[in-house]
């Protein structure tokens, strides 16, 4: 791996000295101010950039008008996976948007946050392998070394892996900026990766296998989190609704016309284009749509947890010591914003989608076979 640059190889303390990092406030130009809605509500994106398809519902959502009168505002957070945390405990930040992994590591840094809106409800992250080269399943990858994007990210792959039990202690993780490239060279066995970019790194040219994350776990992924203090507050609970009302709007909307939901998101990046050609765009927000509506019979609400689900990955990351103490699923997630967020115009929602005018390169988008591929 010396040919690797700018990585750093992680371990156990690495991997939580950097996640117990702070983060420079000027990373994304906030200023110390605290949040009482005198500005606008914030989201910090946990990827480091903005220009993906991944946050489609945020986008429909303004662009159709469903946040209504409230003053909105999403920026790229610093590329640490635990920025996004930090920026809320900091006061710094409204919504963050951890996966588990990495808000169990707030938790256990004493961060008092509570997750409010479950978007990603399947497991939405997958490893990547040079085609050919993908074992059988998840306990096939001992011994391997894996390339992440964040060092952050150890918190993530670890409990998946010893969920299918996994040695640890025989898996090297490795820090590069361009992990996908890296994977791509040859110069690791593994990549960390999610539903939707793996739709992006195909219409990159990465020809890669894949373990896909909803299929080998049962656990869940990514949610939005606020400070828990905030909930005891009755004008930002109703503010804090009203916000993911918006955001499961342009879900609901995305889940009926994937096509329009892309290409609204792409409007607002046109760089994007020269990545994704239309069909891998709506793929990729197909990919991430699949999993935000997944276990929809149980759940049948947008951001809706599923304590059990959550309760079976805290028991799991206690186990093999990723936190020290035990977690109660019912301490850390709440259900009690989720029916005001689904309090909506379903057929308003429906009539938009449907009615949407999509331009001819994405009509021509076969919706029916990328469906058949996910």
């Amino acid at each position: 791996m010396s040919n690797l640059l700018t990585t750093t190889t992680l371990n156990r303390r690495r991997m939580l000295q950097i996640s117990a990092a702070g983060v420079a406030l000027s990373a994304i130009g906030m200023n110390t101010r605290a949040f009482a809605q005198s500005g606008p509500i914030r989201w910090v994106s946990p990827r480091g950039s903005l220009e993906v398809v991944d946050d489609f519902a945020y986008w429909v959502a303004k662009r159709m008008g469903y946040f209504g009168d409230l003053d909105t505002s999403v920026e790229a957070g610093p590329p640490d996976a635990t920025a996004a945390i930090k920026l809320v405990d900091q006061n710094q930040s409204d919504f963050g948007y951890p996966s588990p992994g990495v808000l169990s590591l707030g938790l256990e840094q004493g961060m008092k946050l509570k997750s409010v809106f479950h978007i990603m409800a399947g497991d939405v992250f997958d490893f990547a392998f040079q085609k050919g080269k993908a074992p059988a399943d998840l306990k096939g990858m001992e011994g391997m070394t894996i390339v992440l994007g964040s060092a952050g990210w150890q918190s993530i792959a670890d409990p998946m892996l010893a969920a299918a039990g996994v040695d640890l202690s025989t898996i090297k993780y490795v820090e590069v900026a361009g992990w996908g490239q890296s994977l791509a060279q040859g110069q690791a066995d593994a990549a960390l990766t999610w539903e939707g970019l793996r739709a992006q790194w195909r219409g990159q040219g990465f020809d890669f296998d894949y373990l896909l994350g909803k299929n080998a776990s049962v656990f869940p992924a990514n949610s939005f989190v606020v400070r828990a203090k905030d909930l005891d507050d009755p004008a930002l609970v109703e503010t804090y609704t009203k916000y993911l009302r918006g955001w499961s709007m342009g879900l609901e909307f995305g889940w009926l016309n994937p096509a329009a939901a892309t290409q609204i998101a792409m409007d607002e990046f046109p760089g994007l284009a020269t990545q994704m050609d239309p069909a891998t765009a709506v793929e990729s927000l197909m990919q991430q749509s699949g999993l935000m509506h997944a276990h929809w019979d149980k759940r049948g609400k947008w951001g809706l947890h599923l304590e059990d689900s959550w309760q079976s990955y805290f028991d799991a990351i206690h186990k093999i010591g990723q936190i020290s103490q035990p977690l109660k699923a019912g301490d850390v997630v709440t259900n009690a914003l989720i029916d005001g967020a689904n309090d909506f115009d379903h057929a308003k929602v429906k009539a938009d989608a449907e009615g949407f005018e999509l331009r001819d390169e994405y009509k021509a988008v076969d919706i029916a076979a990328i469906e058949a591929t996910l």
